[in-house]
């Protein structure tokens, strides 16, 4: 009798083993450990659109990973759905790369939209990580409570 139970129960375990693992990994975790990590949503000063304030908006992403994860198409995008798509690069292990609102010149730390308008709103939004085929990857929001930046 407790050897039919046993083999009853095992499938059951090893089942339930598998669900939790899938329901409990987070989505940075699949993607290689790649997240939204910090976002300066209200640019310091007055907004006057100069390139300078549009720079200093900014998401920066985070590879938690332990190997380079490539970002060929991925998106970044707001709640309106302002979409920034990154060009064949690589975030390193370990490493942090800042997309800037402003125009720019491209370096392995940072980004540029080159928008002349401001992407983030300072009252509430969401940052949206996705991949090329559309897969969410991570998010952060914030709301009037949060000062002019969040940690996610």
């Amino acid at each position: 009798m407790r050897s039919v139970r046993i083999r009853t129960a095992l499938p059951a375990l090893a089942g339930a083993a598998l669900l939790a693992g899938t329901v409990f990994s987070t989505p940075a975790q699949a993607a290689g450990g790649v997240t939204v990590y910090h976002v300066w949503f209200d640019s310091p000063g007055t907004d006057n659109r100069s390139n300078a304030s549009l720079n200093a908006e900014w998401v920066q992403i985070k590879n938690t990973g332990g190997s380079a994860v490539s970002l060929g198409g991925w998106v970044l995008k707001d709640a309106s759905n302002h979409r920034y798509t990154f060009k064949s690069v690589k975030i390193g292990a370990h490493k942090t790369m800042k997309v800037h609102t402003g125009r720019g010149t491209d370096t392995a730390s940072d980004k540029y939209q080159n928008r002349r308008a401001y992407v983030w709103n300072n009252t509430s939004d969401t940052a949206t990580l996705t991949k090329a085929n559309g897969a969410k990857v991570d998010s952060c929001s914030w709301t009037t409570r949060d000062p002019s930046d969040k940690y996610c």
